[in-house]
């Protein structure tokens, strides 16, 4: 019932908007306020919900790029997006000059980090919507508007990681070329990146039986690195009476990692190797049909291709078992063209009506042997394809300077078809509604709600088979998979004070449909899968406190943390349970102080407690760790030079692993847990721009 009535009173609400609104005159928009330095954020004149940071707002830090900028804009954190199918729902909560990238996988960080600090004009945290911006379901976004100007420029970044002990120390460098003429810009850039992980180090696995005797008692070293090389091109001028917005990359990257464990009597290896290739391409075209109508469109592809392998190997007691090896290779691609008419109606009216067609594509072949003989894998040789439709209409109403209000609908209909292990197709299709409300009932404080229902991103690669050899895991695939449903309920207060000050907390509840976690297969294997209903609710506490109040001198002290409680019925033992891969807390402290007349700014970020569960049909997984140091210094002894050093540390990774001898009585056949010590490693970055 509760669905029924949401739909209804979403066209209802569009309806009525548009008849109360539709003769009202339209007026100019108010001119953006500016303020000196150190002062507030300002409140645009036409609506409460939009904080203005002029550049005298970042004067103390120095900043380099516009990325240095929004990372401290108060209260917001960048959301690059999913990456997942499709765009809606899948990009980031950053825009530039009104618009998303062309590209969704060319995220808002990495264009900031291409554009200098000196073109921006001004940046707009936009909370609840404004007029002509997509939120794409974000409550908070920023708005970086850049000025019209001529100029050249280039950067040029060196950075390396060193890790103590036996680490693979990386190196990796990027240039950036950055040309603008007026309403046209084009650039080009080189990148050698790199790869890896922080979780890795020494360590010890004790394994013991059901009655405590130790099966298994040896010493670890674990480690992953990897790196790539891409470029990308990007072109933005006007054409044909509007803007277009053009992006292309390519790369190839390789990751490689290693697990062994040895004691007196034995050793184990496990070493994985993968080779992937990637590009993308990416249009957007924008254009003005008369005063009141706006027409955008996208044009997005991306494709990309891998091959590795996993293997497996132990000498025990002098023998050599038989090698346990999974080979796997595969391509996949996306294509989506993405169209849209954006009405303003009134200065108080936005409306917005549009549709996106998406083929997305993703094959897979993989084999597993042991000994060198063939184990059949259940979808070991994959490939699933989707077609997708999806027609959309969302409203705007800035029904007062301190009310904004949000409605839409999206209509999907998709099909997915798998062929080669199994042959199959099924069709699908969605009603999404959305609604949200941001109240500003007085400066410096706000309301904003959001009811909505998501489609959760089906991974493809989920439908194929697949191994962690490191715990002797092989998994099968599962073509029934059906995308997750969740009926989202959010509250989120915010007080801003001092300044930079900022307190939000936000409560969440989500009513889950086909939750995804793994499910038990045939031939003692599992997959992930859909296991029925399941809920989370979710408190988020989001501090930022100035300290110059309280006698430090450009200091602030930040705390954010996300509680979460999820609950499922296991589909093995029938029994209530959390969801798999959801952290229950994380907090993150930090302090951060800039030093203007050293040219230096300089933070440290603590995390005391990180960890979560994992849930399958023979086995149940804990990994945690404590205590989390990121300590760095950033020294800019100019406006075109930036040297930054970091050093990451953390206390002892351990992992609690309970693995059963059968699924129907559930006896411990074994618990193995691991600790290990992760490696200190420290990072250094040198920023040149000229």
């Amino acid at each position: 019932m509760t669905k029924t009535l949401l739909l209804a009173s979403t066209a209802l609400f569009l309806s009525a908007a548009s008849a109360f609104a539709g003769d009202e005159p339209q007026v100019a928009q108010a001119p953006v306020p500016t303020g000196p330095a150190g002062q507030a954020p300002l409140a645009d004149a036409t609506q409460r919900g939009v904080l203005v940071f002029t550049p005298d707002f970042f004067a103390a830090q120095r900043p380099n790029t516009a990325l240095d900028m929004v990372n401290r804009v108060p209260g917001f954190e960048v959301d690059d997006g999913s990456g997942a199918r499709g765009f809606e729902g899948a990009v980031g909560n950053v825009l530039i000059n009104n618009a998303r990238p062309a590209s969704k996988n060319d995220g808002g960080s990495n264009v900031l980090s291409r554009t200098p600090a000196r073109q921006v004009e001004r940046i707009e945290l936009i909370r609840g919507g404004a007029p002509g911006i997509d939120m794409q379901g974000f409550s908070v976004v920023v708005n970086v508007i850049l000025k019209t100007e001529a100029s050249r420029q280039s950067i040029l970044t060196w950075n390396t990681t060193q890790f103590e002990g036996a680490g693979q120390d990386l190196y990796g460098g990027s240039y950036q070329f950055t040309a603008r003429d007026g309403d046209r810009s084009w650039g080009v850039t080189l990148s050698d990146g790199i790869s890896m992980s922080d979780s890795n180090g020494p360590g010890r696995t004790v394994r013991r039986n059901a009655a405590g005797d130790v099966l298994r008692d040896e010493v670890t070293d674990t480690d992953g690195y990897g790196g790539g090389n891409s470029i990308r091109g990007t072109y933005a001028g006007p054409i044909a009476g509007g803007k277009i917005d053009l992006t292309a990359r390519y790369g190839i990257n390789d990751w490689n990692g290693y697990y062994n464990s040895r004691s007196a009597s034995a050793f184990r290896e496990s070493l994985d190797q993968e080779d992937n290739k990637s590009g993308e391409f990416g249009v957007t075209w924008e254009r003005p049909l008369n005063d009141r109508f706006k027409l955008e469109t996208r044009l997005m592809h991306e494709f990309g291709s891998w091959d590795g392998v996993s293997t497996y190997n132990v000498l025990s007691n002098g023998l050599d078992a038989p090698e346990e090896r999974f080979v796997y290779s595969g391509e996949r691609s996306e294509t989506i063209l993405r169209a849209l008419i954006r009405h303003e109606r009134s200065p108080k009216l936005t409306i917005e009506t549009g549709g996106e067609v998406a083929y997305n594509m993703r094959q897979t072949d993989q084999a597993y042997s042991v000994g060198g003989a063939p184990v059949a894998l259940p979808s070991a040789s994959v490939k699933v394809e989707e077609t997708r439709g999806e027609a959309f209409s969302k409203s705007t109403w800035r029904l007062h300077p301190d009310l904004t209000l949000e409605a839409g609908l999206r209509l999907e209909a998709s099909t997915i078809s798998q062929s080669g292990d199994a042959d199959q197709e099924k069709s699908f299709f969605f009603a999404k509604p959305r609604f949200m409300a941001t109240w500003t009932p007085m400066p410096n404080n706000q309301l904003r709600f959001r009811f909505e229902r998501e489609l959760g991103q089906l991974d493809f690669s989920d439908f194929a088979a697949s191994a962690d050899l490191e715990e002797q895991n092989v998994y099968g695939g599962n073509v029934d998979l059906e995308p997750e449903q969740r009926w989202i309920s959010e509250l989120t207060y915010e007080r801003r004070f001092w300044g930079e000050g900022v307190v939000s907390i936000g409560y969440r509840h989500d009513e889950i449909i086909d939750a995804i976690d793994r499910i038990p297969l045939a031939g003692g294997l599992s997959a992930v899968g859909n296991i029925g209903e399941g809920t989370l609710d979710r408190l988020s506490l989001n501090v930022t406190v100035p300290l110059d109040k309280l006698g430090v001198t450009g200091a602030r002290f930040t705390f954010r943390n996300d509680w979460n409680k999820t609950e499922v019925t296991d589909p093995t033992t029938g029994e209530k349970r959390p969801i798999s891969g959801v952290r229950p807390t994380q907090a993150n402290v930090g302090l951060e102080q800039d030093i203007t007349r050293l040219k230096l700014q300089w933070g440290v970020n603590w995390l005391p407690y990180l960890g979560q569960p994992s849930y399958s049909p023979d086995q149940v997984s804990r990994w945690r760790g404590t205590d989390y140091f990121e300590l760095f210094a950033e020294y800019k002894p100019s406006p075109t030079l930036a040297i930054r050093a970091q050093l990451n540390l953390w206390d002892d990774f351990t992992q609690s692993r309970t693995v059963f001898a059968d699924r129907d009585t559930r006896a411990v056949a074994f618990v193995e847990d691991s600790v290990v010590d992760p490696r200190t490693f420290a990072s250094i970055r040198v920023r040149k721009t000229f």
